[in-house]
């Protein structure tokens, strides 16, 4: 885990990230999605860092996907430290974030509160 590479904007983990070879994050300037991440754009243009510091619950771009919604939610309950500390705890006990292409262990869910609880506990 690359820890200080932290989370993106979009609550999606840059520090687990298998692509975070090629991309250096939201902010380095060397983001290839830049022109069109809405999350990105949205943040920017609310003069905050992450979706998490919004007050609006919204669900547009890449928060309309469980994962970077769930770790949203998860930083907005318990802290962006928490959610690092139970990511490199899982990691080392064998949660995988990205295990084929972008697919990992934190993929397999459909309910929000579930997956908060997997990234709390580690356990299904």
């Amino acid at each position: 885990m690359k820890r200080e590479l932290g989370i993106a904007r979009c609550g999606l983990a840059c520090c687990l990230c298998s692509e975070n070879i090629s991309c250096k994050g939201c902010d380095s300037g060397e983001c290839p999605d830049k022109e069109w991440c809405e999350n990105r754009k949205c943040s920017i243009s609310k003069k905050i860092e992450h979706c998490y510091e919004c007050n609006e619950k919204c669900r547009k771009g890449l928060l309309s996907k469980i994962k970077p919604y769930a770790f949203t939610e998860f930083v907005r309950r318990y802290g962006e430290d928490c959610l690092l500390d139970c990511l490199e705890r899982n990691e080392n006990r064998g949660i995988v974030y990205h295990r084929e292409g972008i697919n990992g262990d934190y993929d397999d869910f459909d309910d929000v509160e579930t997956l908060i609880e997997y990234i709390r506990t580690g356990c299904r």
